[in-house]
């Protein structure tokens, strides 16, 4: 026998489940937009990529399936083995990439003189465009260049930063560096403001010096942040460094600046074989999908992820 009460409890209950699913409804719609997106500028052309790394398209011509022959074509390519050895060459900066922004970060936020200034200098470069840093930087780093000009006003000989096999990748490394510093600073700022004061206190109380703080308390309290950096700078060296090729170096000299991004533009732009740089860029979004899914592995040993 159902009694009054039990009735009006589940009338309740089914008018909150109608009201909970038209909330997700709701929700869904205005999702849809961003989705459509997603799939249209990302997912699709991702899929069509993959299909067509397995046939000899050139956009002209009708294209034929013709199985990892693009792939076999691309490990055995010495420009794309050279773009490889750059890329690792850039990677293994990382450390660099990721530490010098957050010490930075950490001393801005512990009060030095001239805080607010310092973030808004290293912020600066990230408000240009990479067309419009490496402009400024062809100009400073050519042979007759302003810094060409500085060292030798100190006595030191000019150097072909640009033009040279032996320095211009570690001249475009600066670049990039120096081109994405701020945003470093600014992400490690971001994650100190949720570092526990009172931890950093009673630390200071009980007597312990500023390194050991630093330590044992601030850097293990920005270990996500750290972590979102590590991933953020490899996705960046990997691809996000064109413009500043292709204006600096287009390359060269030889290979000595080629990554795979711009060797799947080469491919695809001057050379029109868009199959085969389609192969590419498939190899690159796996070794960008591992190097991350690394990173994170690593970094969360000693948790539960």
């Amino acid at each position: 026998m159902t009694t009054p009460d039990s009735s009006t409890g589940a009338s309740r209950l089914r008018t909150a489940s109608k009201s909970r699913r038209a909330e997700m409804r709701f929700a869904y719609l205005f999702l849809l937009p961003a989705l459509l997106l997603v799939v249209v500028f990302r997912i699709f052309p991702l899929l069509w990529g993959f299909a067509i790394s397995f046939t000899d398209a050139t956009g002209v011509a009708p294209s034929h399936f013709i199985g990892i022959a693009n792939y076999v074509q691309a490990v055995s390519d010495p420009n794309f083995r050279d773009s490889i050895v750059n890329t690792l060459f850039l990677l293994a900066t990382l450390p660099i990439w990721v530490a010098l922004p957050m010490v930075l970060a950490i001393l801005i936020d512990q009060g030095v003189p001239g805080g607010k200034l310092f973030r808004a200098v290293y912020f600066f470069p990230a408000v240009l465009s990479s067309v419009i840093i490496g402009s400024i930087f062809n100009v400073v780093l050519r042979y007759d260049g302003s810094f060409n000009a500085f060292l030798g006003a100190i006595g030191i000989d000019a150097v072909d930063w640009l033009g040279s096999s032996t320095t211009a990748l570690l001249s475009l490394l600066a670049v990039q560096f120096w081109s994405t510093f701020g945003m470093g600073v600014l992400i490690f700022l971001a994650g100190l403001s949720t570092v526990p004061k009172d931890m950093v206190e009673a630390a200071r109380l009980d007597g312990a010096k500023m390194w050991q703080i630093w330590l044992h308390v601030i850097i293990p309290s920005l270990r996500p942040i750290i972590e979102f950096s590590a991933v953020v700078t490899t996705i960046g060296v990997l691809t996000s460094m064109f413009g500043l090729i292709y204006v600096l170096t287009a390359g060269g000299p030889g290979t000595s600046t080629t990554l795979p991004e711009f060797l799947i533009w080469l491919e695809q732009g001057k050379l029109n074989q868009p199959a085969y740089a389609a192969a590419i860029s498939m190899m690159l979004f796996v070794i960008m999908a591992g190097l991350a899914w690394l990173q994170i592995r690593i970094m969360s040993r000693n948790t539960n992820l």
